[in-house]
């Protein structure tokens, strides 16, 4: 799964990478170490024109689901079963979103403990968690707009920490994951693009990315400093 994620860029440096105006936009973003479920995070997403940028809460909560406590249990989206899931199906049709982040938390049993690895890219750049989101209002007139981060299986950095990853997209595919093609009188994307989206959850390739230990401050959801991803190597 992803629990807890990072995105310590500044909001300069977010604004540059997704190419989105920043007269369009009020600043939102201050640089997080130590981003949990239920809390507000940074999700882009397309409006058919053009990329938007905003803050959806994470954990989905589906049109029909009686209270947003919901939201909680649906922080991750399995890859291989978003078709089969009533609260994933039509999001992933046709609401998709990116989720911006520099690094991922894990961890990793040993013995009667864990230890806490951030993962992310050996650059250290921005990268693009494939997300679903919804939004609705509902009859006492609350708009809640909420998201999901989509999981695959591990590639081999991974596989030693955790079962699951999320899934990261190329920079080159997150035009294709926004992309709001439909079929015709359908909620469905046609067979053909939906294929060429399912492709794209795949696990990241491993020649790229890197887990480095860190403090176990980062357990406690309290702490959301530069400590959270200080490496703990003896090198370090």
């Amino acid at each position: 799964m992803c629990g807890r994620f990072t995105l310590t860029v500044t909001w300069e440096e977010l604004m540059t990478r997704y190419l989105i105006d920043p007269e369009s936009v009020s600043p939102f973003h201050i640089p997080r170490y130590n981003i949990a479920p239920t809390q507000m995070v940074t999700a882009v997403i397309h409006d058919g024109s053009t990329n938007r940028i905003g803050q959806l809460q994470w954990g989905l909560v589906p049109s029909w689901a009686k209270d947003s406590s919901a939201g909680a249990k649906m922080i991750n989206a399995r890859s291989e079963t978003l078709e089969d899931k009533p609260a994933f199906r039509i999001p992933f049709y046709r609401k998709r979103c990116l989720i911006p982040a520099d690094g991922f938390y894990e961890w990793q049993k040993n013995g009667t403990s864990k230890q806490p690895f951030r993962i992310g890219l050996i650059s250290g750049e921005i990268f693009s968690m494939a997300g679903l989101y919804d939004t609705w209002i509902t009859p006492s007139g609350e708009k809640i707009s909420t998201c999901t981060i989509i999981t695959t299986e591990p590639n081999a950095l991974m596989a030693p920490i955790h079962n699951r990853m999320p899934v990261i997209l190329r920079p080159a595919d997150e035009a294709l994951w926004l992309e709001r093609q439909t079929s015709s009188g359908s909620h469905q994307s046609s067979s053909s693009h939906l294929q060429s989206l399912k492709e794209l959850l795949k696990p990241y390739p491993v020649e790229d990315m890197q887990a480095v230990p860190v403090s176990t401050i980062v357990n406690s959801v309290k702490h959301d400093t530069e400590d959270c991803i200080r490496s703990i190597t003896s090198n370090n």
